[in-house]
């Protein structure tokens, strides 16, 4: 019979974590599928383990070629594959139980090419987030793409997802020989599709290894390994820029944000500095001006001492970001015109002559409002907050509030608590004529800088209303 789903599982030199991985493909919730391992030419005890599960599991096939890296082996895999649906795992990693199930059931419900869901991150044996996918899986979304929904560009991983075979075939998708082979292939993936199913649902965990060989992402700091890099980022480049310009600003802004961190590493630890900046470079000249501009202004900074090859400088700078447990500061420079920089390392330092532009701040300057309590005192609300500017020690000069529902604005008078709490009352009548639930909304300005927010619970995080659907002018009852 041929299964439902096919599951293709690379294999080379994982013995540590192998069982454990095909331990948990084994006990997947739905049942109906096959899993196809393909030896890379392991030499350690991997090969057998693959052996033990394809003789007690008629689900589990092994197949062998030489050690050639991880895409030609999927390649192979994917060659052998029977099922109308495809699944990529690592051999190291740890698929949860229903993760298939989930993935199969929703491109069965909407018709989509792909289903992707989120991912843990297992470090030291203990499952946390993963930075990569955090942002982009944080609600359910089926039935979209990733033109519609910019935040799948950081989905550009394989295994988090099951694949339409027809469509994986049809597109001719295929894994380059190399590392970081996945990158370009995930990629073509979401932009090629008619439509992806995004859930919120974890469907794998993603090991950094502790014992054993190290992974390919663990030696990323090696010359060859960032140069193998810069090749699938620009593999993926070049394909963006001839089917979906749009999205090349929003993965560069990834590039800078995640992949550069490698050269950082390596230009910190030691190594011959001048091939790794000859690398960093030519990464840097291939981003879009749009992405190199929107960095954050300590981001500038550490690309400004790249592109100067300033590497004891450097160095200065990346231990002052991981100094500043609590984030680092923004601060007012200029009294007859105030702007806001960055409050790093060689600010106006007359040897280097760093232009200032490099630590404007200000757009990255925002209003971070919370409603921390509300209480009804039988006759009206009484509310308690806070207000601040995010990265910013200093509370607001000024502070205004309203609640707002519709078109209607309530103006709220208010009593400052401190340098960034607030408390201020309600009374329900004045809000007559507009809907049951409000929004609270708040401006302040501070040395010329004037931001806006919505006020956010300070519990949940959502979107803070006040809600008077069971308010009576006449009873004066507690509102629900």
């Amino acid at each position: 019979m041929i299964p439902l789903l096919s599951i293709v599982v690379p294999i080379y030199n994982v013995e540590p974590y192998l069982a454990e991985c095909l331990k948990s493909l084994a006990a997947q919730t739905m049942e109906d599928f096959e899993v196809i391992m393909v030896d890379d030419g392991s030499a350690d005890g991997g090969r057998r383990l693959a052996e033990d599960f394809a003789a007690r599991d008629s689900r589990f096939a092994l197949l062998d070629q030489p050690h050639q890296g991880p895409g030609p082996a999927r390649n192979l895999g994917v060659r052998h594959a029977r099922a109308p649906f495809l699944a990529f795992a690592d051999a190291d990693d740890v698929v949860p139980p229903s993760a298939y199930e989930l993935l199969v059931s929703s491109l069965r419900e909407t018709g989509s090419d792909l289903a992707c869901g989120a991912v843990l991150r297992i470090e030291d044996g203990e499952p946390g987030p993963s930075t990569l996918h955090e942002k982009v899986f944080r609600r359910r979304v089926l039935c979209t793409h990733i033109m519609d929904r910019r935040s799948l560009v950081r989905d550009r991983t394989v295994w988090n997802k099951v694949y339409r075979a027809d469509f994986w075939r049809r597109r001719g998708l295929t894994f380059p020989a190399g590392i970081y082979e996945d990158v370009p292939v995930a990629m073509r993936a979401h932009v090629l599709a008619t439509s992806v199913d995004v859930l919120d649902d974890v469907v794998y965990h993603w090991r950094r290894r502790d014992v054993g060989e190290v992974s390919i992402t663990q030696r990323r700091t090696e010359l060859a390994n960032l140069a193998e890099r810069l090749a699938a980022i620009r593999s993926v480049r070049a394909f963006l820029d001839d089917t979906a310009p749009e999205l090349t600003d929003a993965f560069d802004s990834l590039v800078l944000e995640k992949d550069i961190l490698f050269l950082f590493q390596a230009l910190e630890g030691g190594v011959d500095a001048g091939p790794v900046l000859d690398l960093a470079r030519q990464w840097l000249s291939e981003l879009t001006p749009g992405a190199l501009a929107a960095a954050p202004s300590l981001r500038r900074l550490e690309l400004h001492l790249v592109r100067r090859g300033l590497i004891k400088e450097l160095r200065r700078v990346r231990n002052f970001r991981r100094a500043a447990t609590d984030g680092t500061r923004i601060v007012p420079r200029g009294w007859r015109e105030t702007k806001w920089y960055g409050d790093y390392p060689y600010f106006r330092n007359r040897r280097l002559a760093i232009p200032r532009e490099v630590y404007d701040a200000q757009a990255e300057l925002k209003l971070l409002a919370t409603v921390e309590k509300c209480e009804w005192t039988g006759t009206e609300f009484v509310l308690r907050g806070q207000v601040a500017i995010h990265r910013v020690k200093r509370g607001p000069d000024r502070l205004n509030l309203w609640l707002s529902s519709g078109k209607r604005k309530v103006p709220l008078e208010v009593k400052r608590a401190g340098s960034h709490g607030f408390v201020t009352t309600v009374d329900p009548r004045r809000l007559e004529g507009g809907g049951p639930t409000w929004r609270l909304n708040a401006r302040t300005e501070t040395r010329g800088l004037v931001l806006k927010a919505v006020f956010r619970d300070a519990e949940n995080k959502r979107t803070w209303r006040l809600s008077v659907a069971g308010w009576s002018r006449r009873g004066m009852d507690i509102p629900q």
